[in-house]
């Protein structure tokens, strides 16, 4: 059977994925199958290279590789981050938690370990995808509260954008449908849990470390305290809270 071309917009336009590794064979390997399904797929092999191609042109995703000749996976991201929010999801060679919390704290959105099949890539890719959409499936709520308002914080669900003390925020899509969460949720505790079922699109552990890691990138761009926050509020065996510190006391 052949497969049909799902990610092909109503224009016929393909989902263009960068490639970043130097495992050549695997670049052919995932170009193979994920092109049959819609993806438009493009390759480099260096860090150097991967910078100056992701940040060159638009991608719909990257995936990027941690170990890479020239420069680092990590080091690549953060370049990437200085100037996209483009989703990115990265492969360790073991995956090791601490390649995966590092590579989170630097702005990725998801992790593979490169043991991975085919199938799994393609469940990850078309996730951390769908959720950077600009027109993303409506969540409960969205449709009669597009805009959401905390202090100095505003949360645009139909494009997408948040601005805190009039400053665009540069977030990553995990990022933003987090903070989507906590806004929508203003001034009640979301669990854990909760918030892993809202911003994946499978089921994960429930102490999956991403949600602290994401949480403190939040209070990074927040310009929050982590030791005394003032936003985003930790609340002891429970979960997270977003506050207005104009109107609430930690």
């Amino acid at each position: 059977m052949t497969p049909t071309n799902s990610n092909a917009d109503a224009a016929g336009a393909l989902t263009r994925v960068l490639v970043i590794d130097d495992d050549r064979k695997l670049c052919r390997l995932i170009k193979t199958y994920l092109e049959p399904l819609g993806y438009d797929v493009s390759a480099v092999h260096t860090g150097p290279d991967g910078v100056e191609k992701a940040t060159g042109e638009t991608w719909q995703a990257v995936i990027l590789d941690v170990m890479l000749p020239g420069m680092d996976g990590f080091e690549v991201l953060k370049h990437i981050r200085r100037q996209s929010n483009v989703p990115v999801l990265m492969l360790t060679a073991r995956g090791d938690e601490a390649d995966r919390i590092v590579g989170l704290e630097i702005g990725a959105d998801d992790y593979l370990p490169k043991t991975f099949s085919t199938r799994e890539l393609l469940a990850r890719l078309r996730a951390v995808t769908r959720r950077a959409s600009s027109q993303p499936a409506a969540k409960a709520g969205e449709d009669a509260e597009p805009e959401i308002v905390v202090g100095k914080l505003r949360v645009n669900t139909a494009s997408r954008t948040a601005v805190f003390d009039d400053q665009p925020l540069l977030l990553t899509p995990v990022e933003f449908d987090l903070l989507a969460s906590l806004a929508r949720a203003r001034g009640r505790v979301k669990t854990r849990e909760h918030l892993l079922e809202e911003i994946r699109d499978r089921n994960y552990e429930v102490f999956d470390r991403s949600i602290d890691v994401h949480i403190s990138a939040l209070r990074k761009k927040l310009g929050d305290d982590p030791k005394e926050p003032r936003f985003i509020r930790t609340v002891r065996a429970a979960g997270y809270m977003l506050i207005n510190p104009d109107t609430e006391r930690p």
